[in-house]
């Protein structure tokens, strides 16, 4: 902008002229002044510009700090309901390994009390192997025993057999079975038979063919001597006289 020179003037030169004026020259100030004006609305429309950016720039700034709060809130939130969730969840895992603990110990008692029941079992088979291996060798003396009384008597089964003309053989466990023939002169083939019970210590006769009736006395006389070779003898001997007496 163009500066407006101040201008001397000669105040007696203007008086002494027939019509004085002085020149103010109001263009110059005007055009000066409009250009003041102009430079002042300038000046003004960039600083209001200028504000405005400003202003823009902050609620810009602020929008986006709240949206930035209403996220980190919502962050927040979630964070806590997560927080919530790992505390459920760490109390249930909490809850589950007291149950196992439980569980656990329970499972040591009944392992403490299945190894003792175990160590007693096994000390009661302990007993029952060496009770077994008793029974055995017992088993084995009575059958050493049975085979000697076998062999000893055998022969003399034979020689009864043969001498009574009666035949032995085990009909059941523990029953015997003695046949007898040529008692009867007409039918010499005929048998008499009875068998006997010898299962307990009071021997016992469980049937007879034909009947005797002086039985009780024989058997009693049996279990007295406990001799059943003798016995076998009184019974061909009372069926003899039996046969006699027909």
């Amino acid at each position: 902008m163009p500066q407006v020179r101040p201008t001397h003037i000669d105040l007696a030169s203007i008086l002494a002229e027939p019509n004085p004026s002085v020149d103010l020259r109001l263009h110059a100030y005007e055009a000066s002044t409009s250009n003041f004006l102009r430079a002042v609305t300038n000046y003004a429309n960039r600083a209001v510009a200028e504000i405005t950016k400003h202003r823009n720039a902050q609620e810009a700034d602020k929008k986006r700090l709240a949206e930035k709060k209403v996220a980190v809130k919502a962050e927040i939130n979630q964070c806590k309901v997560k927080e919530i969730e790992l505390l459920a969840v760490m109390e249930r895992e909490k809850e589950e390994v007291r149950e196992a603990e439980t569980s656990i110990t329970a499972l040591k008692r009944q392992l403490a009390s299945i190894r003792e029941t175990c160590q007693s079992v096994d000390a009661e088979i302990e007993q029952y192997r060496a009770l077994t291996a008793n029974l055995k060798r017992e088993k084995d003396r009575e059958r050493q025993t049975l085979e000697m009384h076998a062999a000893q008597t055998g022969p003399e089964l034979i020689a009864c057999e043969t001498r009574l003309r009666c035949h032995i053989e085990g009909i059941e466990k523990d029953r015997l079975l003695i046949r007898f023939t040529h008692i009867d002169k007409i039918d010499v083939d005929r048998e008499f038979s009875f068998v006997l019970d010898v299962a307990s210590r009071s021997n016992q006769v469980i049937t007879t063919t034909p009947p005797l009736p002086n039985l009780p006395i024989l058997l009693n006389e049996l279990n007295e001597t406990r001799d059943i070779f003798r016995f076998i003898k009184l019974m061909r001997s009372a069926f003899a006289h039996l046969v006699e007496e027909r």
